[in-house]
C-alpha cells in the first residue's frame, strides 16, 4: 500500500511511464488505483518516430502489470516523508510477524 499512497500524492504531476514493450509515454498523472493502474492525460510518446500511430492519442489508461518504470520529477518526491512512511510500514510488518 505504500506505493499506492505515494502515487496518490503525485497526481497532477508530469511523469514518464516506461512500458515493458519499450514504449515510453510522458503525461500528466490523473489517477492511480490499488493495482497501480495509471491514467495519463495530455500524453506524448518519447520516441514518436518509432511509434507514429500513437501521435493522435491524447489520453491513455495503462494497466499496472505492463509498467516497467515510472520516472518522476525530483521536485515531486518528498524523500523525508517517503522514508518515514517506509519505516512505519516496516515496523508494522515486523510487529505482525511476532
Amino acid at each position: 500500500m505504500l506505493f499506492f499512497s505515494f502515487f496518490k500524492t503525485i497526481v497532477d504531476h508530469e511523469v514518464t511511464v516506461e512500458l515493458k514493450n519499450d514504449i515510453s509515454i510522458r503525461g500528466t498523472l490523473k489517477s492511480v488505483d490499488q493495482y497501480l493502474n495509471i491514467k495519463l492525460n495530455d500524453i506524448q510518446v518519447v520516441e514518436l518516430d518509432q511509434y507514429p500511430h500513437l501521435s493522435s492519442v491524447k489520453n491513455t489508461f495503462i494497466r499496472g502489470n505492463v509498467v516497467r518504470y515510472i520516472h518522476l520529477p525530483a521536485s515531486a518526491v518528498d524523500t523525508a516523508l517517503l522514508e518515514d512512511a517506509t519505516r512505519r510500514e516496516a515496523a508494522q510488518q515486523a510487529s505482525k510477524g511476532r
